[in-house]
């Protein structure tokens, strides 16, 4: 809630501080004849409309979990950064075909060192609205924010633009507003795309940090029971909302309910250091059988002629059904790693006849 109201708050700032420059720099633009200072104006009354996106995409973010949708609606909020990053393409593209029309025809425009002045001011708004927003997006975890953040501070090198070409037209008569808009116009569709992407990344999902992944193996490997920690699988709903799943490989003599304790235990821990939700299952490992050690020393000696083979984990034999099984991690760059997979199980079958292997095919999720 905290957070949500926070975002509220920094964002009908934003409302605010758009509407009143747009109303100063309307004017201006209308009473001095420019049509770059116009459509600043307008840029700014799309950056207000992209700050009630925003509102409105984290009041939708924080609609409690419902059937349908279990997981919450945390992310919402990237695409109501989507949605941000889309009107400043918009307003990129505009500003571009406007200065491309200033370049090619021209026109006039009369200025009064109160109508620079305003300019002014207008600049240094936007600069301390940007870097205001920018810093509460971060403390906030809001890509929303930043990106309107950053959409501020690039409004504020428009503005400035303008205010050096009507500076120029006021004081030597001549027109630079249309080049140096083209120019701008080009930074901020650059900037558009970069969130864009960015946005489009966090909805389809990707691969969690590194660092986070692995303070959280290192908490899992810090129980002593555990003597590994592997697959796990993070999936993001939201800016504050983990949900994953983890493999520990325990001694095949531990019981039921020592696992039971260990796993309550990981989840518990996982859950109040790093917020992640963290589901536990359990590889068994053989303790104290030199054969079976010897077998696994000759598979990883066999898989390491495979470079695209990254670990192998999850071994186990089971003496009376006579199986040895085990996982083989592969790297995307494999383009065909059920190939792979079916020379390693030809070579250990002909090798082992008296053992069956079972080879799961897995991929690195998170590193």
């Amino acid at each position: 809630m905290e957070r949500t109201q926070g975002i509220i708050r920094t964002s009908a700032l934003g409302i605010a501080v758009n509407l009143l420059l747009a109303a100063l720099k309307a004017a201006v633009g209308f009473v001095s004849g420019s049509i770059a200072v116009i459509m600043d104006a307008l840029n700014n009354l799309s950056d207000a409309l992209s700050s009630v996106v925003i509102i409105a995409g984290i009041v939708l973010a924080g609609r409690a979990p419902d059937k349908e949708h279990p997981y919450g609606h945390g992310r919402v909020e990237y695409v109501s950064a989507l949605a941000v990053a889309v009107l400043i393409l918009l307003a990129g593209l505009s500003a571009l075909w406007e200065s491309v029309q200033k370049i090619l025809a021209p026109a006039p425009a009369h200025y009064t060192p109160a109508m620079l002045a305003l300019l002014a001011v207008g600049v240094a708004a936007k600069v301390l609205l940007g870097r205001h927003v920018q810093k509460r997006g971060a403390a906030l975890h809001s890509d929303s924010l930043r990106a309107s953040g950053a959409d501020a501070l690039f409004d504020a090198a428009i503005t400035f633009a303008t205010l050096a070409g009507a500076f120029a037209s006021w004081r030597f008569g001549f027109s630079i507003e249309g080049w140096l808009g083209a120019a701008i116009a080009v930074v901020i569709l650059r900037a558009g795309l970069g969130i864009l992407l960015e946005s489009y990344n966090n909805i389809i999902g990707v691969r969690a940090d590194t660092a986070f992944v692995n303070d959280i193996k290192q908490a899992v490997c810090a129980c002593p029971e555990v003597l590994g920690a592997y697959d796990l699988v993070l999936n993001q709903y939201g800016p504050e909302k983990w949900i994953g799943s983890v493999h520990v490989e325990v001694a095949d003599t531990m019981t039921a309910k020592a696992i039971h304790a260990l796993t309550r235990r990981i989840a518990e821990t996982v859950f109040k250091e790093f917020g992640v939700v963290l589901t536990v299952g359990i590889y068994a490992t053989n303790t104290d059988n030199d054969e079976y050690a010897a077998i696994k020393r000759r598979i990883e000696a066999l898989i390491a002629g495979y470079p695209t083979v990254l670990q192998l984990h999850g071994y186990y034999v089971d003496s009376e059904a006579r199986l040895i099984s085990f996982d083989l991690v592969f790297d995307f760059a494999e383009k065909d790693p059920a190939a792979i997979r079916a020379a390693i199980l030809r070579a250990l079958q002909a090798e082992y006849p008296a053992w069956r292997f079972a080879i799961v095919q897995d991929q690195d999720l998170s590193g």
